[in-house]
């Protein structure tokens, strides 16, 4: 493994443009193309092809296609696991999500960053900070989750919803920057 790539996976600034790492996006792009040009009855086929792209399948996961990645391996889905039309995954970072999560249309989980002072920007360094999804969470469509967020078990991101800090477990978050609406009780 090549040094830029281990040092983005360590969550480090690290050059996107090293030769290994472009490879793996060039597959994954390659891999997601394959993925979104199957047929709905291609059950089999789909599984194989997501098992291929994603890092980790903790049983069973439903991704309607189209979907986007980074890299793919730094993705885990949990048992029950799906995903809506259009989703995407910018993954330099691990992005888990537990069982049962259900993501509308269009959601977007960004792990890729960049340094804030723009000098440093500018030398084209990026790193990454992971995104965890607990159990039993739904993220409406065109919910934005950001870098380094974690989402509690049994919460919900509203659609359209920027999550910039972390959910709590068992709330409802909206708006822009997403805030706590309200918390979902037993009753």
């Amino acid at each position: 493994m090549g040094r830029e790539k281990e040092r983005m996976l360590a969550g480090e600034a690290y050059d996107p443009s090293a030769p290994e790492l472009v490879a793996d996006r060039r597959r994954a792009r390659d891999r997601c193309r394959r993925y979104n040009d199957t047929a709905p009855t291609e059950i089999d086929r789909r599984d194989r092809l997501l098992s291929e792209l994603f890092g980790e399948f903790r049983g069973d996961a439903t991704v309607v296609p189209p979907v986007r990645c980074d890299y793919g391996y730094n993705v885990g889905v949990g048992d029950g696991f799906f995903a809506n039309y259009g989703c995407v995954f910018l993954d330099v970072a691990p992005i888990d999500f537990g069982k049962n999560c259900m993501l509308g249309p269009g959601v977007h989980v960004y792990t890729a960053t960049h340094p804030l002072d723009p000098e440093e920007r500018a030398a084209g360094l990026e790193f990454g900070d992971p995104v965890t999804v607990g159990d039993d969470v739904w993220i409406g469509g065109r919910a934005v989750i950001t870098p380094g967020v974690e989402i509690g078990d049994g919460a919900v991101v509203a659609a359209g919803a920027v999550a910039v800090d972390d959910v709590p477990a068992r709330t409802v978050v909206g708006g822009n920057p997403a805030e706590v609406i309200r918390e979902i009780d037993d009753e």
